[in-house]
């Protein structure tokens, strides 16, 4: 059965939130941001993850860097080992040297990657091995670079679907992304080439596969602690096969941090300390 363990996440006021530029394909520019509303939803996430007796630490937003609230993106950290974000567009490049910086100064042994990658929207963690997309923001030969950081195996998934321009708004990792229960993933099989497609299928023969519908509002860009899956709660039908499978959905409204192309997930980096 599904079993939860306590995490510690790093969050970011979503303070500066707005869409001043168009880098993904749910970004309009000409679409009103109520960014008082942006931080009621992040306030209410955080508060979600505090009651389900997790640790949450913030970092301090920056003026001028709208898309900083998306902390997956800000770093990959795993046993106790902080791989930067190295960013394609110029927009966000600010946000890798900010994270790393929180980073090292709360004690974590960081790296400033040498390849383009962002961070845990593209890089997660399933059991020993870490999952890494490609095709649209993360280098494959990034994939290299952490892997001999972190003595893990990385297994490539190319992209092919711009709605789902990093691997954490096609693929949930349902349990086993702490290493302590066997892996179960969620993914939606569309976003990915056919080659994509066929590892999944071999490594995850059960997994859960999301419906048009549920992906369509980026619901599979959540954040699961081994039994219960934080996401939006449009996603009615992926809440649904979660209660089938045993875990306990948790509904959180981030409509208007979609606008920016985020949802809880895109909200919340994992902080894994040493193995």
């Amino acid at each position: 059965m599904p079993h939860a363990t306590r995490r510690s996440y790093l969050m970011c006021r979503p303070t500066y939130f707005t869409v001043e530029y168009a880098i993904n394909p749910w970004m309009d520019t000409g679409r009103p941001v109520d960014t008082a509303r942006a931080v009621a939803q992040w306030e209410r996430l955080r508060d979600v993850y505090l009651d389900l007796g997790h640790e949450v630490q913030l970092i301090d937003p920056l003026p001028g860097l709208p898309d900083m609230v998306y902390a997956a993106n800000g770093a990959t950290v795993e046993d106790g080992i902080a791989y930067s974000a190295r960013f394609t567009y110029a927009q966000r490049r600010p946000e890798g040297p900010a994270y790393l910086k929180w980073l090292a100064d709360h004690g974590f042994v960081t790296h400033d990657a040498a390849r383009t990658n962002e961070g845990e929207g593209d890089l997660l963690r399933v059991g020993d091995v870490v999952l890494a997309g490609y095709g649209f923001r993360t280098d494959r030969a990034a994939h290299a670079e952490a892997a001999h950081l972190w003595d893990r195996e990385v297994v490539g998934l190319e992209l092919v679907d711009p709605r789902f321009y990093h691997l954490d708004t096609a693929l949930t990792v349902l349990a086993g992304s702490d290493g302590s229960s066997p892996a179960d993933v969620a993914y939606y099989p569309p976003a990915f080439s056919p080659a994509a497609r066929e590892i999944l299928r071999d490594r995850f023969p059960d997994a859960l596969l999301a419906s048009d519908d549920d992906a369509a509002v980026l619901g599979l860009n959540a954040v699961s602690d081994g039994a219960h899956v934080v996401h939006t709660p449009a996603a009615t039908g992926f809440a649904d096969a979660l209660r089938e499978r045993g875990y306990e959905p948790v509904g959180v409204d981030t409509s208007e941090l979609l606008l920016g192309g985020g949802g809880a997930k895109c909200c919340t980096l994992e902080l894994r300390s040493m193995r």
